[in-house]
């Protein structure tokens, strides 16, 4: 059964983070927050797809449902 820090791991490897964190207990059925420099400039979509990419096939067999939080560095220091 996939956990949470599994999938904090897969998003560390695949895509390059200031701050992960990640919340499920079920497996199945998970919450990200994540802070990355990759995403300034780009749209939410496009963040979210940064994060797909970083997940890859993952997102169509292990992860039924994830709820994605996406900041840029500048916009996390702002948000805490």
């Amino acid at each position: 059964m996939l956990t949470a820090n599994d999938l904090r791991s897969y998003i560390l490897d695949g895509l390059p983070s200031d701050h992960v964190e990640v919340r499920g207990d079920d497996g199945q059925h998970f919450e990200a927050v994540i802070v990355s420099p990759q995403f300034t400039g780009k749209s939410m979509v496009q963040q979210h797809q940064l994060v797909y990419g970083a997940l890859g096939q993952r997102m169509r067999s292990e992860i039924h449902a994830l709820s994605i939080r996406t900041f840029t560095p500048d916009a996390w220091l702002i948000h805490q």
